[in-house]
């Protein structure tokens, strides 16, 4: 019980571990959670260290990891979280892990590519059915002779009033809605009215593989290679994409036959493509958290190697720790459970070191101290052996909030809640929640059923200090 109220004692560790084994040394000490490692080599530059290659090839699988990951919330799919704690694959397991997230990688990598090239065929064709639908409509309408002779008189005026017939070329393309007002200034006065432009939106957005824009179809009439030069100058500075159009309704109308069964076998694909593509991202979904457990263990241990020594014969590892006097039997027990699971049959030694340093404070903590320890550590550590006030806080707290907020209403719902948090709290750890702000709820959860229920009790007791005081003002009046 004395541990509640100060700091554990602490003391200076050496510890000596057979190279082959000191991997899964490392490995049982960081489960037990028990041990602070010092920094042997803080004059060594990181990348000057005995395992940073290790660590460089952690961090390369934990990039790929995460690029996996982004995939499947892009995707939308679940990840599965069975709360498994995995246990810390061999060094020599990291090539198989190296090789299956370099294999997933580079097929999402081609999957990608593939998807992204498709896509843009996929709009291009789509932009062209539009393009050779519209443009017939246009042409329908022109044979319209009220709307032929005004088009020719505009362009008979244009050439100073010559009375031959004219034989006008056109562009056809499709440019982004938003860009039509200026576009349309721009060709009128650059070309100073001597075009004629038709345009029509497109109803549908249509699917860019970067975004959803939503654009117009336009035709151009013109007569002369300058005024064409001049035309297609402008649809590029506007970014607007021209396709060829053929000048007759007959061919106009094959070519359109020919492009709606193109875009219906590449709607096939790419619907066969993303079959796939989710195949495969669902598949890395249900191992993704296990993945990231493993990688990031192993990063632990090879960071947590490099702050050891090495003897000169290179079969040994030194390493210094501060860890609690109590818990040094355990220390031990998960040193020669890492030496078993290594295969060595050299056991690794922890020696006591006597040191005028002044240790680590180190409070031990439950589900429920650990918030009250938090809100204390927020303002402060206390030095090593020192009174810690956390057991104090578990009263002081919940109480003068209660004299703050002494509501009956206030108190029962803050009850209520924290109570279904206590009660469920299996349940909700196993479903790791990415919601910053239920996470600081749900950890301060035996905070928050503790101030409901001091605001209650006080409401309760004002209320029947106020009751007594009524009825004894009341017997003096009379």
């Amino acid at each position: 019980m004395g541990e509640l109220f100060r700091s554990e004692e602490m003391t200076l560790a050496q510890l000596f571990l057979q190279s082959e084994a000191a991997y899964c040394c490392v490995s049982e000490l960081g489960e037990l959670g028990m041990v602070q490692f010092r920094d042997l080599n803080p004059d060594v530059n990181v990348f000057q260290r005995k395992f940073v290659n290790e660590v460089r090839r952690c961090e390369e699988m934990d990039r790929k990891l995460r690029f996996v990951e982004k995939e499947i919330k892009k995707a939308n799919i679940p990840t599965v979280d069975t709360g498994e704690n995995p246990e810390v694959p061999f060094p020599r397991d990291m090539i198989d892990l190296e090789a299956t997230f370099e294999k997933l990688e580079n097929e999402l990598k081609e999957i990608n590519t593939n998807q992204e090239a498709l896509k843009k065929n996929f709009l291009e064709l789509t932009e062209l059915k539009h393009i050779l639908h519209r443009t017939q409509q246009f042409f329908d309408e022109m044979e319209d002779p009220n709307l032929l002779e005004e088009s020719s008189a505009l362009m008979e005026g244009s050439e100073g009033g010559r009375g031959a017939p004219l034989r006008l070329g056109f562009v056809a393309g499709v440019i982004s809605r938003e860009r039509i007002p200026t576009f349309e200034r721009m060709l009128w006065r650059v070309c100073r009215g001597n075009v004629f432009l038709r345009k029509a939106e497109i109803e549908d957005p249509l699917e860019d593989p970067a975004t959803v824009i939503h654009k117009s179809v336009f035709i151009i009439f013109f007569q002369g290679d300058q005024l064409k030069n001049r035309v297609k100058k402008i649809c590029e500075g506007f970014r607007a994409s021209l396709y060829p159009c053929p000048e007759t309704p007959q061919e106009r109308k094959e070519m359109l036959a020919g492009v709606n069964s193109r875009i219906d076998d590449l709607q096939m694909v790419l619907n066969q493509t993303e079959d796939h593509r989710q195949r495969v991202l669902q598949a890395a979904s249900k191992t993704m958290r296990v993945w990231f457990i493993k990688v990031r263990k192993m990063k632990a241990i090879y960071h947590t190697l490099n702050l050891c020594n090495i003897d000169v014969t290179q079969k040994c590892l030194i390493a210094e720790v501060w860890c609690p006097v109590s818990d040094l039997d355990s220390i031990q027990f998960a040193l020669r459970r890492g030496t078993e699971r290594s295969g060595s049959t050299v056991p690794s030694i922890l020696n006591r070191m006597q040191t005028k340093q002044t240790p680590p404070t180190f409070n031990k903590t439950n589900k429920f101290t650990s918030g009250f320890q938090n809100i204390v550590d927020a303002y402060g550590i206390g030095n090593y052996r020192e009174i810690n006030p956390a057991p104090y806080t578990i009263i002081t707290f919940p109480f003068l909030f209660a004299v703050m907020f002494g509501d009956m209403g206030h108190g029962l719902l803050m009850t209520c809640i924290a109570l279904y948090l206590v009660i469920r709290e299996s349940r909700l750890v196993a479903q790791k929640s990415d919601n910053e702000m239920f996470n600081m709820v749900f950890a301060g959860r035996y905070i928050i059923l503790l101030m409901g229920m001091f605001s209650l009790t006080n409401e309760h007791v004002t209320c029947l200090f106020n009751l007594n005081t009524n009825r004894n003002v009341k017997s003096t009046f009379t």
